[in-house]
């Protein structure tokens, strides 16, 4: 994989594992950004785990699957959503109404935008999982 933005190659790299039936996939380079969006598919029931290994350079994550995710990706632009407007986004990147989830950067942490509706706040949404 090529490019420079390491959750999209991470979230692409899922996706396809995921579309092939592989029940784990490593995740290179780790980063922050790409362990918090892992932490919301885990929270909300995507992926049965996940484990940070340092290879001595940046890291990877070994990301165990279950076959839950339909499809997932970055959102690009990143766009800016107040707690309120997250309805607008999931219409565009979610199949259905409370069917998957959007991941939102916001100043207490990344986050899904149930729980950042729920704290009220906002944020820049990054990705989707369905």
């Amino acid at each position: 994989m090529t490019g420079n933005d390491p959750l999209s190659n991470a979230l692409s790299g899922i996706d396809n594992a995921e579309s092939v039936g592989h029940l784990t996939h490593e995740v290179q380079p780790a980063s922050n950004e790409v362990g918090s969006v892992l932490e919301v598919f885990y929270d909300r029931g995507y992926i049965s785990g996940f484990e940070f290994i340092d290879d001595g350079k940046a890291g990877q994550f070994e990301v165990e699957l279950k076959g839950a995710i339909n499809e997932c990706g970055p959102v690009k632009p990143r766009y800016s959503a107040k707690a309120d407007e997250f309805e607008k986004w999931e219409k565009r990147y979610l199949p259905a109404r409370d069917f998957g989830a959007l991941v939102v950067t916001t100043s207490s942490g990344i986050m899904s935008h149930y729980e950042a509706r729920e704290k009220g706040i906002g944020g820049q949404v990054i990705a989707y999982v369905y």
